[in-house]
């Protein structure tokens, strides 16, 4: 029986996709990418890997968009579930009592740390960090909010404000407010929080600043300082959540629950956009005067609903976890080896369950390694705060032979590095 042909794939040439890219999305990327040598056009995709358009290219995905392919590129439980919505569902109307959304909620409230109970559904983790902020200092009446130099939280108005001066520079004076210590530094945050301080904003593990792994006792000194000043604690899970570093939530290796928690990327399963702000019930009270005084046509859409439930599922199994932490015991023995190998060029793995980087000798190595691997075979991005350190974020679904394939070409990549 022939195949069904491609609708939507390889109905233009690839160079015909790089013109239009340049002429009419970016001129930028293009350029950076044909300097760099990196002539990859995105084509088939499929659990662990993708392919160039043209198909000459295939490309271990080690990458996976900062988590949002925790589950691997269209997984097909997670397509299931969505043609089974479509057949139901439309997005649905954000100012209605929705049963889908109820249902999510309800199940997030579930498996959130603690007694985070309430959640607010958006489209990226850009708006739902937005509203982690306006709902800290809502509550609070205060206007400060502090967060981690070399951090990222996205690139809309108040996560913009948080993040790394670098993404704000270019676009004007910053927002009134923040401020940024060092991570990691319970010293400096000490004397950042005050009586006017509304949040204290982390990224459980920083992955644009070359994901250091905060000392054991960090996040419970921090939850103790915003406890005694009233400030507000709010962990951006965005990237660490939904199991990748083997439990459901990264915050969960520090016995500590936050006020607000962020989550976004995989929860979409790499199909459908859903991110959420999850609180605790008292800071409810913001939105009861006015319970639209904020909204997201598209945030927590309907048919996008049991997706992410289909997400939660797959990723809270006990199983799933301990494969996870199966598959991280695989990268920690095997980097043992490369660092012996590679002295010269490789400090160590940062590493927590399958949230890892590659942390190298200097500023010039995460570029290098980038191409290095694309020439190995694999897709890996240096930390943009952080350029020692390249990024080594592969599906959560990898087997054990597709490991020891990885740690082979990380091998040749390091290789070609030195």
């Amino acid at each position: 029986m022939e195949s069904t042909p491609l609708k939507y794939l390889d109905t233009h040439g690839k160079a015909e996709v790089m013109e239009l890219f340049a002429g009419h999305v970016s001129s930028g990327k293009v350029r950076f990418f044909q300097a760099a040598g990196i002539d990859f056009v995105l084509g088939r995709r499929e659990g662990p890997y993708l392919w160039d358009l043209a198909g000459e290219k295939r490309l271990i995905d080690c990458h996976c968009n900062g988590g949002v392919f925790n589950l691997g590129h269209r997984n097909p439980e997670i397509i299931e579930t969505l043609v089974q919505s479509l057949r139901e569902l439309d997005i649905g109307n954000h100012h209605l009592i929705s049963e889908q959304r109820a249902a999510l909620a309800s199940r997030l409230a579930q498996l959130a740390p603690g007694d985070i109970t309430y959640t607010v559904f958006g489209v990226g983790g850009g708006e739902a960090i937005d509203l982690a902020i306006k709902v800290a200092r809502g509550y609070t009446g205060k206007p400060k909010v502090i967060s981690a130099q070399g951090g990222y939280h996205g690139h809309t108005g108040l996560a913009l404000a948080a993040g790394d001066e670098k993404y704000r520079a270019p676009f004007g004076p910053m927002a009134p407010g923040f401020i940024q210590v060092p991570f990691n530094d319970i010293e400096a945050l000490e004397k950042a929080v005050d009586d006017e301080t509304a949040a204290v904003l982390l990224e459980t593990i920083p992955a644009t600043y070359g994901l250091p792994i905060p000392d054991q006792d960090f996040f419970p000194q921090v939850r103790e300082l915003c406890d005694s000043k009233g400030a507000l604690l709010i962990v951006d899970e965005i990237q660490t959540g939904l199991g990748r570093t083997g439990k459901l939530w990264g915050i969960e290796h520090f016995g500590v629950v936050p006020d607000v928690m962020v989550i976004g990327k995989g929860l979409s399963g790499g199909i459908y956009p859903m991110a959420a702000t999850c609180f605790r019930e008292k800071y409810e009270v913001v939105f009861h005067e006015d319970p639209f005084i904020h909204i997201s046509t598209f945030g927590g859409a309907e048919v996008g609903c049991p997706v992410a439930l289909k997400v939660l599922e797959m990723s809270s199994d006990p199983a799933f976890l301990g494969h996870v932490e199966e598959m991280a015991s695989v990268f920690s023995a095997g980097f043992k080896s490369l660092k012996d190998k590679h002295s010269e060029i490789l400090v160590g793995l940062r590493q927590l369950g399958l949230m890892m980087g590659i942390e190298m000798v200097n500023e010039y190595c995460g570029p290098l390694f980038t191409k290095a691997a694309y020439d190995h075979g694999f897709l890996s991005v240096f930390a943009g705060n952080n350029p020692r350190v390249a990024q080594l974020l592969p599906p959560l679904i990898i087997d054990r032979p597709l490991a020891e394939e990885i740690l082979e070409r990380v091998d040749g990549a390091l290789g070609e590095v030195a």
